[in-house]
Order: structure tokens, then sequence, then C-alpha cells
């Protein structure tokens, strides 16, 4: 399994942006999704951006992702999700029967 991690890009240039997550830096290239500018969220794996998100989205990945951290750690994590928690579980269209 693969864990997308969202930051956000603070300089650099058209290849490779220093990207920000949680006060710590990295390099990130943008040979998959082209240059961006500061204060764009970028969805990156193993130094590489692999998608663009809205701040909505990258909150929602982080939540996620610190849900997870805190489930393993067995502490409460519901108001990491409740995007989730707070609706109906939906079938997506394709599988459900008309």
């Amino acid at each position: 399994m693969c864990i997308g991690i969202p930051m956000r890009v603070v300089a650099g240039n058209e290849f490779v942006v220093h990207c920000e997550r949680h006060g710590r830096i990295s390099s990130i290239s943008l040979m998959l999704v082209g240059p961006q500018p500061p204060g764009t969220y970028l969805l990156t794996h193993l130094g590489s951006a692999i998608r663009v998100l809205d701040a909505d989205e990258a909150r929602a990945i982080d939540n996620a992702l610190a849900g997870l951290a805190e489930a393993v750690e067995g502490r409460a994590f519901d108001a990491l999700f409740a995007d989730l928690t707070s609706r109906e579980p939906e079938l997506p269209p394709h599988l459900r029967s008309e």
C-alpha cells in the first residue's frame, strides 16, 4: 500500500520545490504535475508530487493520517474522521441497484 502525504509548496523552481508539512521541509519533484506556485498543496509520495490538492482535501488527508496514528496508539480518533462519522455510508453510483 502506498500512502500519499499532503504538503504545501513554500519555494522552488519549475522542476523542484521545497514543501512544508508540520514544520519539516522536503524537496519535491514537480515532474508529474508541472510548475506550482508557493501556497499550493500537493499530494506527495517518495519525493515526487503526484497530484495538486485544494486546501480542504489536503486537510482531510492530513486528518486521516493523524487518525490512523491515533488509532495505532489506542487513542480516540473519531474527531479526525468527522467527514465520515457524521454521515451514513453510501454505495458509489455504479454499485447501487436501480
